[in-house]
């Protein structure tokens, strides 16, 4: 019984032991460090091409969908 104990509280010491090594090996970025402006420029370019990717399959959409939404309307209708 106090085996499985042990077991059951190794996992939670050895998850905030790992945790802490992960904690001293990371570093900060600084606002006077290129890393910072780096992520920055990483962050607003990505932002900015799926805002373009978006616009574009948007743009590509509307039409064809005008298309099908008008096609059903004829083939609906019967004065043509």
């Amino acid at each position: 019984m106090s085996e499985k104990l042990k077991e059951f509280a190794e996992v939670p010491q050895q998850f905030v032991r790992e945790g802490n090594q992960f904690l001293t090996r990371c570093t900060k970025p600084t606002q006077k460090d290129v890393e910072f402006f780096q992520i920055c420029r990483a962050v607003a370019v990505g932002f900015a091409v799926m805002g373009f990717i978006g616009y574009f399959v948007k743009l590509i959409h509307i039409p064809i969908n005008n298309i099908l939404v008008y096609g059903v309307y004829l083939a609906n209708s019967k004065t043509y």
